[in-house]
């Protein structure tokens, strides 16, 4: 067994390290000209993702040698004893860092027996760390993050990716429904807007599908700034192929907008 609560802030300290040395990679290869390749799906990679993974992939190999690494550009690695398994996203809104969007972020989180504890997400541009672990709380560049107190959608700022996804994977219903209730739409979601309704500055962020590692930090980081990360259904997981983030005092109004 893992005694977490006497290794979680060491955890906690090496993942905020990596994420802020792999994020200043990343600015090296920022609005620098860097030419994207394109995966199976169309989705976009560069030499920097795959520069900050083998960073942050060295420096977990380093310190942690029997720990397991998923990541999304290089594949899963199994542990070797405890469970304790790493996620790896090493630019999550690549298509934004292409563009030259400034709210592209590096995520790290760590596994431990089943359960994400510890969480990381670094915005390299804007140069800022939103991160946590259960039970220390959810820190925003070195300061506590709550989520917001609003308690009506009517005021409730909600945001998302790219709109058209609702559309492709027929959840338009719900991402209108929710619009509809919500004072301000907003878009360039990916991370950032996950790491916007920890820090109270929005409510909602809705994606309908997702991939592990583009979420893995959010669970102890919305739980621990008092909110919610989970799928569709309110169940806290990482593991639905969707995702959704809001407030506790919004989430069953929420719920019951976005249930198919």
């Amino acid at each position: 067994m893992i005694d977490r609560h006497r290794s979680l802030q060491d955890f906690l300290d090496f993942a905020t390290e990596t994420a802020y040395l792999a994020g200043r990679l990343t600015l090296g290869y920022f609005n620098a000209g860097v030419r994207p390749d394109f995966k199976g799906d169309d989705s976009p990679v560069t030499a920097a993702d795959r520069a900050a993974e083998e960073l942050i992939r060295q420096r977990i190999e380093e310190r942690y040698p029997g720990h397991a690494i998923v990541g999304e550009e290089m594949g899963a690695t199994e542990a070797v004893g405890p469970a304790l398994r790493w996620f790896v996203d090493p630019i999550d809104g690549t298509k934004a860092f292409i563009r030259g969007v400034p709210l592209y972020g590096v995520l790290l989180a760590l596994e431990i027996e089943g359960q994400v504890d510890v969480g990381v997400a670094y915005f390299p541009a804007l140069d800022e760390m939103v991160y946590a672990a259960r039970g220390l709380g959810c820190w925003w560049n070195g300061r506590r993050a709550r989520v917001s107190p609003a308690t009506s959608l009517a005021r409730a700022y909600v945001t998302c990716g790219d709109v058209g996804g609702f559309v492709a994977y027929g959840r338009a219903g719900a991402w209108e429904r929710l619009a509809r209730a919500c004072y301000v739409r907003a878009g360039w979601g990916d991370a950032y807007g996950y790491a916007l309704v920890a820090t109270g500055r929005a409510e909602i962020m809705l994606d309908p599908v997702m991939n592990v590692w583009d979420c893995a930090p959010f669970p102890p980081i919305l739980a621990e700034a008092g909110g919610y990360f989970g799928d569709w259904q309110g169940n806290p997981t990482i593991y639905a192929g969707e995702a959704m983030a809001t407030t506790q005092a919004l989430l069953p109004e929420v719920l019951a907008l976005i249930r198919d």
